[in-house]
């Protein structure tokens, strides 16, 4: 069985974020989707983040990329989710999950609106094409808001981007593409949009 597939990381965390969700009554709310386990692997594995970093995943859904990154790289990690009942899916997935309690310990969800939450040490954001974008605009600002009062290194990440969205970042003021994650190796069938962007707030 291969390292990287979906029941292999769902029995080892021992938590339940498969499927797509889509019960969503507010239009500017995307259907919840969880990014494939290869992907999060690449993104584990590409040093961007570490023991020291501070993930904010934005639409966190069930929990998925919170649980993954930080059980591989020890990394603090927080999620944001808008549904109420993903948010109770998220939090019995973080009572069930097997985890080291030193990094289970570093978790925690937040049931918020992504406009209004204030950013406070998160250096590392991720982003799942969560919302709509001018949800991401706003939040971009308070991340920008959040360098600005406290300036650090912080990274963004765009899996699967739309080609607006990439162009809109491009000349986004305050960020600046460093990187990309290509991620279009892990199918077999190519799609230039299975990657994962990287911006640093600048």
């Amino acid at each position: 069985m291969s390292i990287t597939s979906e029941q292999w990381w769902e029995k080892k965390l021992n938590i339940r974020t498969s499927g797509k969700i889509d019960h969503f009554v507010v239009p500017s709310c995307n259907p919840y989707e969880p990014t494939d386990y290869r992907v999060l692997q690449a993104l584990a594995e590409s040093g961007y983040v570490t023991a020291d970093s501070h993930v904010l995943d934005y639409g966190c859904g069930l929990g998925r990329t919170v649980f993954f990154l930080s059980a591989r790289t020890g990394c603090r990690a927080t999620g944001i989710e808008f549904d109420a009942e993903l948010y109770e899916g998220a939090l019995r997935n973080l009572e069930a999950a097997r985890i080291p309690s030193k990094y289970k310990k570093g978790i925690r969800f937040v049931c918020a609106d992504a406009r209004k939450y204030q950013v406070s040490d998160e250096d590392c954001f991720y982003f799942f094409n969560p919302f709509a974008d001018e949800v991401l605009r706003i939040v971009i600002a308070r991340i920008r808001e959040s360098y600005y009062e406290n300036p650090r290194q912080m990274y963004l990440f765009f899996y699967y981007p739309f080609d607006g969205e990439v162009s809109a970042l491009m000349t986004e003021d305050g960020l600046q593409f460093v990187d990309e994650i290509d991620c279009t190796g892990l199918y077999e069938e190519y799609d230039r949009r299975e990657r994962i962007l990287i911006f640093e707030m600048a």
